[in-house]
């Protein structure tokens, strides 16, 4: 499902974020990926979600040679790609339910099958009943859920998730990561970048640690 070749990802303003990093995540997999702040864990993300290119070397996801694949073909390789963010990114002037969506929207689905995508996501993250209700109305761990239905609605077989659990309590946390376990279960592949340690290593999952932009330890490999 994914597979880093001996990547780089360099910015000219601030250097290497990314050196040589190669590992490969299976199809229907579940990961966490850890490492102090400023390891490179979100342009790993980023490069995965094709937000950004790799300096050199191969990022490989479905088959896919992303570095190589053309501008016209990355909103359909996005949409086979579900992205979580720490900041939720909600629009505030929209409902849950329209927040939730909007990428169905965008890929053309007729109205009656965006309502009964979008009405099971909400089902499956336990807010169906606050579809109508704004984002400022919803509480941190409330807001970070309609994130994840937003990214599940379009079902694709690959969700990465840049530390969801941030600015949640470590009930809220548990929550969350529970909710991913259950798509794992359903056969989604799923990279959580991540700082509650705690919580990671009280779950049976592949942990790949990141240190400068170097893979440092691959808990597979042990």
């Amino acid at each position: 499902m994914i597979s880093f070749e001996h990547v780089h990802k360099r910015y000219p303003e601030r250097g290497d974020a990314l050196t040589d990093l190669s590992f490969e995540l299976q199809a229907g997999e579940m990961a966490f990926l850890t490492g102090h702040s400023g390891a490179g864990k979100s342009t790993l993300l980023r490069l995965i979600g094709l937000l950004e290119r790799p300096t050199r070397g191969q990022v490989i996801v479905n088959g896919r040679n992303l570095g190589a694949l053309p501008r016209r073909k990355i909103p359909q390789h996005r949409r086979q790609v579900g992205m979580i963010f720490q900041d939720h990114r909600l629009l505030a002037d929209r409902s849950v339910f329209d927040n939730v969506a909007l990428p169905l929207v965008v890929a053309g689905l007729g109205h009656k099958e965006i309502g009964r995508r979008v009405r099971a996501a909400l089902d499956q993250v336990g807010l169906l009943a606050r579809e109508r209700a704004t984002p400022v109305a919803l509480s941190g761990g409330e807001q970070q859920r309609v994130g994840i239905a937003r990214a599940v609605v379009g079902r694709p077989p690959l969700v990465v998730a840049d530390e969801p659990t941030g600015n949640l309590d470590p009930d809220l946390s548990l929550e969350i990561f529970r909710l991913f376990e259950r798509f794992h279960q359903v056969g989604v592949t799923l990279l959580i970048a991540t700082h509650d340690l705690g919580l990671v290593t009280r779950m049976p999952y592949r942990r790949l640690t990141l240190a400068d932009g170097r893979l440092e330890s691959d808990s597979r490999s042990r």
